[in-house]
């Protein structure tokens, strides 16, 4: 998922150079909040097209030479002087968080140039390889994505005669989201299409201006500007609509909108979605040793678990504690809603996107349930797993739902969780594991942020009672499992022993004090501190695995890890790590406590939980290597040492 943006300056247009230099600079740093790994900038002038990208985040390349030198030639070759451009003119920009092919070769970078058509993509195509092959006669030059939209395009619109009819031919047979931008070959005219409805666009005919970005609340903040003030009052920003397009006429800055829904006749069968195989991998990983543990005679607990107490019956103590939650109900959260609840079909409500089946399941219900009109909302900080995405992907296309990312500097996240796993394993600490996903934390920040932006006033969290995973904060000492999935309602007493455990272990093992100190400070006031406002969807309906699993399969064609048949924590890269982890050293992970909350509630029984957690916690090799890479770090290495660690069980010979 990625920001896109563009200008286009028409005939008569009043935007002084310096202007248009700084709404350029205004926009990439706005798109640089939904990915920091590549940006590039095309720009569109007299029929001829001169294209810049790179490997680095916009603010970087902004102050780069090489590309100051680049746009200085791309102004001087329409403002004759720095009042007024002589001549109409476009371009197209793009900054990257990247999903297919990597950044540091340029060719899958963007802006994307097929036969005929240059442009920029935010989005997931999700059956790239089927489409590839299905259209043997068009050549793939890189690994990107994008590239397989913009080769439709120009395949189609030399069989139907016209661009919307291409545009509606090539997004027929694309699975995923796609908004994009893009010029071709023999036309004075910029597109735009979208099935997510992540477009937005502002424009003012009469200064010979129009802008689009895709967000809208950039656009709003752009216009608020002192260096744009040229567009004055009668500017107009308005949504492309889910499955709808807009074609701009450069000369005149007049736009027409159509529909990509409408049928065409004579289309050939969409290729199937991919489905992707198994990795290989090459590290040593240990195999799994079954492990002598005592555990509850009710649900699969065993004794390492923290705090645990048997009575004469085996029965744990966290059985024996167990409340059943009262749900609100149907009735209580139409209530809810109701005074949040859009008159006109504008968006209303904010959905915490993970990518993973309860989120997923929850943008469903809100949209199609309680006839919301949601925003989806990630934060994606670099290990967020590929095949959430594409799953993500899957759900905004079908819903015809906006989806919002918020990415920070990737590269930095992976070192701060890089340097903070060579420092624990310089002194392990199964309380310390948390630490290794505090940059995820910012999620809540960002996602308070963006209902000051937008203007909605309502935020869902889809997360259940039953991924409660108290254990963590149990090796550090903490005993709280009654906050319903609210961090912030945790005691103080409790956020203050937490906060004094990890001082501790900071004093313990100085190489905690790193360059990301600052961010995991941040992510706890996220997380414990900042007030939370939000409505959790699962206290008012009630979570049915079934009913989520098969209505994101059979709906939406979900997509699973192929490693694995569980559909539950396949969202989050580091998750296999993390319960590799748990699992090696203290024999449970975090299937042993949600397949312990299912037995609780009535879902399933012990010998179901028994079969599936042994299922569960085989290790997931390719996701191991993928972690690996992500982070930078030599995976044999590690494993030894994780391998090594004193074990809170005996083996059974």
């Amino acid at each position: 998922m990625c920001g896109i943006f563009g200008v286009v300056a028409g005939e008569g247009c009043v935007l002084p150079k310096q202007s248009l230099t700084d709404i350029l600079e205004f926009l990439f740093l706005r798109s640089e909040f939904r990915g920091k790994e590549a940006s590039g900038l095309a720009f569109y002038a007299g029929g001829e097209v001169d294209v810049h990208k790179c490997s680095m985040r916009a603010a970087k390349m902004l102050r780069n030479r090489e590309f100051q030198s680049f746009l200085d030639s791309c102004l001087k070759s329409v403002y004759s002087d720095d009042a007024a451009p002589a001549r109409p003119f476009a371009s197209l920009g793009h900054s990257r968080l990247v999903t297919n092919g990597i950044e540091i070769l340029d060719r899958n970078n963007q802006p994307v140039l097929a036969d005929a058509s240059l442009g920029v993509h935010n989005g997931i195509v999700v059956n790239v390889d089927e489409l590839w092959q299905h259209h043997p006669e068009l050549v793939r030059k890189a690994e990107v994505d994008t590239e397989i939209i913009y080769s439709l395009i120009d395949k189609y619109r030399s069989l139907y005669g016209s661009e919307e009819d291409a545009l509606r031919a090539a997004f027929a047979e694309i699975a995923g989201s796609a908004s994009i931008a893009y010029f071709h070959e023999g036309a004075e005219e910029l597109c735009l299409a979208t099935n997510t409805g992540s477009l937005y666009i502002c424009r003012n005919v009469g200064a010979g201006v129009f802008l689009f970005a895709s967000e809208g609340y950039s656009l709003r903040l752009l216009a608020k500007q002192e260096f744009i003030k040229e567009l004055g009052a009668s500017a107009e920003i308005r949504n492309v609509h889910a499955g709808h397009g807009v074609a701009v006429d450069i000369r005149s800055c007049v736009d027409r909108g159509f529909s990509l829904l409408r049928p065409l006749p004579g289309l050939k069968k969409p290729a199937a979605e991919s489905k992707p195989g198994g990795r290989s991998f090459g590290a040593k990983v240990r195999a799994r040793e079954r492990v002598n543990l005592r555990r509850c005679t009710r649900c699969v607990l065993p004794e390492t678990f923290p705090f645990i107490e048997f009575d004469d019956k085996g029965v744990c103590s966290v059985c024996n504690q167990y409340e059943r939650k009262t749900l609100y109900g149907r009735q209580a959260i139409e209530q809810a809603v109701e005074k949040y609840r859009s008159k006109n079909g504008e968006p209303d409500c904010l959905v915490a996107f993970s990518g993973g089946r309860d989120s997923a399941y929850g943008l469903h219900y809100i949209k199609k349930e309680l006839g919301m009109n949601p925003i989806a909302f990630t934060y994606d900080w670099g290990l967020v797993s590929d095949l959430a995405r594409r799953n993500q992907a899957r759900m905004c296309a079908k819903l015809g739902v906006e989806h919002i990312i918020r990415s920070p500097d990737v590269r930095a996240k992976r070192r701060y969780v890089r340097q903070n796993l060579n420092a624990w394993l310089h002194r392990p600490d199964l309380g310390m594991i948390p630490l290794l996903s505090a940059g995820d934390k910012q999620f809540y920040h960002y996602g308070r942020q963006l209902l000051k932006e937008t203007g909605i006033r309502l935020t869902f969290f889809c997360a259940d009672d039953m991924e409660r995973t108290e254990f963590k904060t149990g090796f550090c000492g903490v005993r709280e499992n009654q906050h319903r999935m609210r961090l912030s309602a945790y005691s103080w007493k409790n956020k203050l022993a937490f906060l004094f455990y990890y001082m501790k272990q900071y004093t313990l093992n100085p190489r905690y004090l790193n360059s990301s100190l600052l961010d995991t400070l941040l992510s706890y006031y996220s997380t414990y501190v900042a007030k939370d406002d939000f409505l959790y969807l699962y206290h008012y309906i009630p979570w049915d695995e079934k009913t989520i699993v098969t209505t994101l399969m059979e709906e939406y064609g979900w997509e699973i890890d192929p490693e694995s048949k569980s559909t539950w924590r396949i969202d989050d890269a580091y998750i296999p790590f993390h319960n590799y982890i748990y699992y090696t050293v203290a024999g449970f992970s975090e299937h042993d406590t949600f397949r312990s909350n299912q037995i609780r509630a009535g879902v399933i029984t012990r010998e179901e939980a028994l079969a599936i957690v042994e299922r569960d916690n085989q290790p997931r090799i390719g996701a191991l290597r993928d972690y690996a890479s992500r982070i930078g770090i030599n995976l044999e290495e590690v494993m030894l040492v994780v391998n090594s660690i004193p074990k809170l069980y005996e083996k059974r010979s």
